[in-house]
């Protein structure tokens, strides 16, 4: 069968460099490859994914030369799916109910760092400090009943004992040069979000069910999701899905050596074509020229 390489941006913003460097990168390889390439729209996120911007993820692809397969899919119009992953994780009681909103999750935090440093995920973001895990069966089917907001989690410490040892093959390499065999350490994530009462999945729990049941074998991205792939492969084995290869590479970077994003609003690939940038140009900016 020949590799099936995906491109999934969200549509919460405007495609910039980075995008691009990921982009071209997966259609080179599917050509260099024979394989295929697919574009996923991940349009989970209803309170910032805007029509506009899928509009312009197709316009900025297509400008870069780059042909994908159709029809495309888009998450927010397979919810099912995501659900049957979930009832599959609840099964076991892998997958429990946390009633804290944000802010109560910050207040804990600061009051468990009153006795010390509070455990981090390998993106900077607290570890879950509630203690939702001990709620009883009736308490949790009160609070729900309620209609009290919640977010669905994976209880890491059980899942982990389902599923020890993890590791993956790395293609490319991650942010301290890692190559070959890598140990998977989902732990470092505490007790992951996999969905809330208003979102059908999070990004770590759609990611690993879109990847196959589209059938996905090589997995091309940047090394700001290398470590995430330690809850990937966590729920790889759990759900019974097929380990794809993985390919991390490097960022693009702005003078002050921040990494490209939308949240910084760096400057959009649309700008770029605006400004007469042209698309062998934008190959030679991310390297690939």
């Amino acid at each position: 069968m020949p590799p099936v390489f995906r491109f999934a941006p969200s549509p919460n913003g405007l495609l910039h460099l980075g995008h691009a460097y990921s982009a071209l990168l997966n259609f080179d390889r599917a050509r260099e490859t024979g394989g295929r390439l697919l574009l996923r729209i991940e349009d989970i996120d209803a309170t910032r994914c805007r029509p506009e911007y899928e509009t312009a993820i197709y316009e900025d692809l297509a400008w870069l030369g780059i042909a994908w397969e159709t029809p495309v899919r888009r998450q927010s119009e397979h919810p099912a799916d995501y659900r049957a992953a979930l009832e599959k994780l609840s099964a076991p009681g892998l997958v429990y109910p946390a009633f804290e909103s944000r802010a109560e999750i910050a207040r804990l935090v600061a009051a468990r760092e009153a006795g010390g440093p509070w455990p981090r995920d390998p993106d900077g973001a607290p570890l879950y400090p509630g203690n939702a895990r001990s709620l009883s069966a009736n308490e949790r089917a009160q609070l729900i009943a309620s209609g009290a907001p919640y977010a669905l989690r994976l209880d890491m410490a059980a899942a982990c004992r389902c599923a020890a040892g993890l590791s993956w093959n790395e293609h490319g390499e991650g942010p301290d040069g890692e190559r070959g065999i890598v140990p998977a350490r989902p732990e470092a994530w505490g007790d992951v979000v996999l969905a809330r009462k208003e979102t059908p999945t999070s990004y770590h729990l759609s990611v690993v069910v879109d990847d196959a049941l589209q059938g996905v074998s090589e997995i091309v991205r940047g090394q700001d999701l290398f470590y995430a792939t330690s809850v990937h492969r966590l729920l790889q084995v759990l759900l019974g899905l097929p380990e794809p290869a993985y390919r991390h590479h490097p960022l693009i970077r702005d003078e002050a050596g921040r990494k490209l994003s939308k949240s910084s609003q760096s400057t959009g690939l649309c700008a770029l074509r605006a400004a007469g940038i042209t698309p062998a140009r934008v190959r030679q900016l991310v390297g690939l020229g």
